[in-house]
């Protein structure tokens, strides 16, 4: 891409100099410039009369490319980076690869993998902890960008193994419910468990899904679907 156009004029006694003279302020090479004589200069009658040569040099000086925005996903990367070793944990953050993201429409746009030795505590009580680290992390982020941002944060693929266990669960507890209509009670569980359990079974042919219960105790109840539902 074409960047600004600069010239200079410079004068010497002889256009060869002048042109000598303007390449070495230049920093150029003669086939780098466009040179342009304007006064061809004369030496006069005895030096009576002696008139510098003119000339004009001029180039196109390369616009500079802007440097690349950082990234929403290298700013959240660094961040929980930068907040874990303030913690003294020793770890390895990392953006989880596209081809293993989720591939579902409630897929987030993307997954920060924490990998490290003893982070157990990172995750905490059901998960609890993972969950705070995830919401500070968040808000650091979007007051960073300007913006809000849905990162996820997943401490030694535990959400990614939780995840699995309990779509296998939802699915063995609704063929209980289809075969002997009773309604089946989960574990409580936080918020985003929950919806782990309601998503897998939006589209049961034979159950529906409801929470019951407060705070800590919220659960999810597996019960059969009301007949024309």
């Amino acid at each position: 891409m074409e960047g600004e156009a600069k010239s200079i004029e410079v004068s010497a006694p002889i256009v060869e100099e002048a042109i000598a003279r303007g390449l070495a302020e230049l920093g150029k090479a003669e086939d780098e410039v466009e040179i342009e004589v304007l006064t061809p200069g004369s030496r006069g009658v005895l030096g009576i009369g002696a008139k510098d040569a003119v000339v004009r040099l001029s180039f196109v000086e390369p616009k500079k490319a802007p440097p690349l925005e950082e990234s929403v996903e290298q700013i959240a990367r660094d961040t929980l980076q930068e907040l874990l070793t303030k913690m003294g944990f020793k770890t390895q953050v990392s953006i989880r690869p596209e081809e293993e993201m989720p591939q579902d429409e409630d897929a987030p746009p993307f997954i920060l993998d924490v990998m490290g030795d003893d982070l157990e505590i990172l995750i905490g009580r059901r998960g609890q902890t993972l969950q705070d680290l995830q919401y500070i992390t968040r808000l650091i982020v979007s007051r960073e960008v300007q913006r809000w941002v849905s990162l996820v944060i997943d401490v030694e693929r535990y959400k990614a193994r939780r995840e699995k266990s309990l779509r296998q669960l939802a699915q063995r507890m609704a063929e209980r419910v289809s075969f002997n209509h009773q309604p089946v009670a989960l574990e409580p569980m936080p918020s985003h468990e929950r919806r782990i359990v309601h998503l897998t079974l939006r589209d049961h042919p034979v159950v529906t899904t409801k929470s019951v219960g407060k705070g800590e105790q919220r659960k999810v109840t597996i019960v059969l679907k009301v007949s024309g539902s």
